[in-house]
């Protein structure tokens, strides 16, 4: 039998109020100053407004950004770092040429920069390449410059294909944009404006143990669910304490567990926990009530008012501390 002084917390604890109120009432005082990174000239949400993007679980962060950290054998190599952060940034068509298009001659002409082609190692030859092989049409170079005749000679299709030339990848990890040598201490690691940790996990120089990402969706895809949750509790704990918030960590590993219970990362609201719930009353107490009590009338769901919020809405005592004993009596005959 287990002992009461061996019970950490209570049976019939509410210990999803508690931790509800434990990260809502300091994150509703947090502070809104803005906190930028050193040498990276982006601003990264910070407080509430990174909160927010962590529990509604944005495809993206708004500033996403990575520490990408050396091999054990390279983190005092300057050089490497540098070398290493020159490779990282993403070069597109768009940085290092002039696109125009023509509706007249319904074509498009690129018109690539010299002397930036000669810093980032490129040719006329090899972006004409590049570009057919984005199967956007037909490339031709003249003169230095290259002109792309779309498949379609519609205005939307032109302008389509000016768009998707002015992405189109040419060296370089895709999504970084700025990359910049950092020094903690004694060793030197790289600070990405931007994120792809599928990519950055391939490079043979990268430390893949250290590697870190802001990106709590890319952390899913590419390593699972069980780092998804350990990055929302990281990043969640990081925020509060950045704003000298001291909540304890079991709070946050329960809105992390409820968020990652069913294998995928979902968000606190109506697209996803509180929308969810297995009681009709309690979808319906959080927002859209009347689509939630049709939904319900139509497909003859019951409700079995095992919850805390189903039983307040209909005045019975809720099923925890002491509403979580029932009692109940047997009259017998007496003797």
């Amino acid at each position: 039998m287990v002992k009461r002084e061996d019970i950490k917390i209570d049976v019939g604890e509410a210990v999803g109020v508690v931790a509800a109120q434990s990260i809502g009432e300091p994150g509703t005082q947090m502070t809104m100053r803005t906190f930028h990174y050193a040498g990276v000239a982006e601003q990264v949400p910070t407080g509430l407004p990174r909160l927010i993007e962590i529990v509604d679980v944005r495809k993206e962060p708004k500033k996403p950004l990575m520490n990408i950290y050396l091999k054990p054998e390279l983190v005092k190599n300057e050089a490497k770092a540098k070398e290493l952060a020159e490779g990282l940034e993403e070069v597109s068509l768009r940085k290092i040429a002039i696109i125009k298009e023509s509706f007249v001659r319904k074509d498009i002409e690129i018109a690539p920069d010299v002397e930036l082609m000669k810093y980032e190692g490129l040719d006329v030859e090899e972006i004409a390449k590049r570009i057919k092989a984005a199967a956007v049409g037909k490339v031709d170079v003249v003169d230095g410059k290259i002109i792309v005749k779309p498949k379609s000679t519609a205005l939307k299709a032109i302008r389509r294909t000016t768009s998707k030339l002015r992405d189109l990848h040419l060296k370089g990890v895709k999504n970084i944009g700025r990359a910049l040598v950092m020094k903690d201490g004694d060793e030197y690691y790289i600070r990405t404006g931007g994120s792809n940790l599928e990519e950055v996990l391939k490079l043979p120089d990268a430390d893949p143990k250290r590697l870190y990402t802001n990106n709590i969706k890319e952390v899913e895809k590419v390593l699972g669910i069980e780092a998804a949750r350990s990055a929302i509790m990281f990043e969640a704990r990081q925020v509060l304490e950045m704003q000298r918030l001291d909540v304890d960590i079991r709070h946050i590993m329960l809105l992390a567990d409820a968020m990652c219970m069913d294998g995928v990362v979902k968000p606190v609201g109506r697209h996803g926990l509180s929308g969810e719930k297995a009681s009709i009353l309690a979808r319906a107490a959080f927002e859209e009530t009347i689509k939630h009590l049709i939904n319900a009338s139509i497909k003859g769901e019951e409700d079995k008012l095992v919850g805390v919020t189903e039983n307040i809405i209909i005045g019975q005592p809720i099923p925890m501390g002491t509403g979580t004993v029932r009692l109940s009596m047997k009259r017998g005959k007496k003797k």
